[in-house]
């Protein structure tokens, strides 16, 4: 396995969740649609199509970074929205952890219309053990007289994580939403469809404010949407949202009540050269992410991911393509609606690396420095691999004109499936630890 590891940069896949099985035989509600480390990274929440959230807790019988089964509860149910003859989907859009308190977990949890905020805690069952009929299992007679009567003693019989929705806020969105972000301040939140952002205090569920409203009075002249919005990891006025048309917009909430005058715009003039019928589809940004210091900026776009710094607007500091094996394939993409696939992008915990996912459950890591990076594939063979002590699949490759082919030249060959993506990922706050989910399977790969 060492051998294995110096051919994929050190990563190594540490464990799957999830059924095994083909493709083929998926469910729907089982694939996961978001995944999500606390700020400690002893606890990692999944959230699937289902409607399910599932929470993973760090094993610490295990010397290396891995994660058991913690609890799973119904976070969302389908709905029916009678006014607009609506179906609302169950489906987890995103989750994000509160800071903890105390003993107990607070996460918030949307689909398209409904965001919860879900307590989720240790509780201890407790039953009779003694009364005035019983002892222990053995039934007693009845007692003739006052004085015989006597207490009746609980004793505890178990624990159980229990989940409970403290707040639900909803009817805010006229929209999807499709991003939420918790505030530094670890009192407020905001939330962002397409057209408006809405930032909510996490104590008062029936009233939300508009900080940004980008609905045109007539809606034939709209001409972008948002796409992602977060807050700065420790400035708690600062906010920023991206943009169909290729733009991230920095607003500064003590500026105005509503932020649509912008603070900073990120945004590089495109080359006339390069423009085609899917320009505007592929310059669409899908994912936006402060690093950790605040600092930097990465974006995600269809081809490309971006680093960018706070305070030069006109250019992003480093593009890495990642797509451009692609470029050839737009018109098969846009029928396929493939073209409109939303890649998330991360920071790891000390910011010194970035990743994003791609096709056929491939997925890389960049070095921000050296932009030197790792191809790897969240593949059921990672699994069967682990089980006999084999190595990963394709960081060895095959023989290609003589020369050894590895997951670069396998990532850019005709036979990719587009049905397989790694389209979510979370990264530890402290260790390189990765989550990725890939369909009905959440990967786990660790590095020294």
């Amino acid at each position: 396995m060492d051998q294995d590891a110096s051919s994929s940069g050190g990563w190594r896949f540490a464990q799957c969740f999830g059924d095994k099985g083909d493709v083929e035989d998926i469910t729907e509600a089982d694939i996961i649609s978001t995944v999500e480390f606390d700020s400690t990274g002893n606890y990692l929440a999944t959230g699937d199509k289902g409607g399910r959230v599932v929470l993973f807790e760090r094993n610490e019988m295990k010397k290396n970074c891995e994660y058991k089964f913690y609890t799973e509860f119904q976070s969302h149910e389908p709905e029916f929205d009678y006014l607009k003859s609506l179906e609302i989907e169950e489906k987890i859009n995103k989750i994000k952890w509160c800071k903890r308190q105390n003993s107990a977990h607070f996460l918030l949890s949307t689909n398209d219309k409904t965001i919860k905020l879900w307590k989720v805690f240790e509780k201890q069952l407790r039953v009779v053990s003694e009364s005035n009929l019983l002892d222990g299992q053995r039934s007693l007679p009845a007692p003739i007289s006052s004085q015989h009567l006597r207490l009746p003693r609980m004793t505890q019989q178990d624990n159980i994580i229990a989940a409970v929705p403290r707040k639900v806020y909803s009817n805010a969105h006229a929209y999807h939403i499709h991003s939420i972000s918790v505030n530094s301040d670890q009192e407020t939140y905001i939330s962002a469809d397409d057209l408006r952002i809405n930032l909510w205090n996490l104590d008062i569920s029936d009233r939300s404010f508009n900080i940004v409203d980008i609905k045109p009075a007539n809606m034939e002249e709209l001409t972008e949407v948002i796409t992602a919005a977060e807050f700065h990891p420790t400035q708690c006025n600062l906010f920023m949202y991206s943009s169909s048309k290729s733009n991230i917009k920095l607003a500064d909430m003590r500026d105005s009540a509503l932020c649509d005058k912008h603070a900073k715009m990120f945004e590089e003039e495109e080359d006339p050269t390069n423009r085609s019928f899917f320009s505007e589809i592929i310059s669409s940004i899908s994912d936006v992410k402060f690093s950790h210091d605040g600092r930097y900026i990465l974006s995600r776009d269809y081809l490309n991911l971006k680093i960018w710094d706070i305070n030069m607007e006109n250019r992003p500091l480093k593009t890495i393509p990642i797509h451009d094996h692609l470029r050839g394939k737009l018109c098969d993409l846009y029928e396929n609606d493939c073209i409109f696939d939303k890649f998330e992008c991360i920071w790891s915990g000390d910011d010194k690396h970035v990743l994003t996912g791609s096709y056929h459950n491939y997925f890389r890591i960049f070095d921000v420095e050296t932009l030197n990076d790792v191809v790897l594939q969240a593949d059921k063979s990672a699994f069967k691999a682990k089980k006999i002590g084999g190595p990963l699949p394709g960081n060895k490759g095959g023989l290609k004109n003589g020369r050894p082919t590895g997951m670069r030249e396998n990532m850019a060959s005709e036979t990719l499936d587009f049905n397989k993506k790694i389209l979510h990922a979370s990264w530890h706050p402290r260790e390189n630890t990765i989550a990725i989910a890939a369909t009905n399977n959440l990967f786990l790969y660790s590095a020294a």
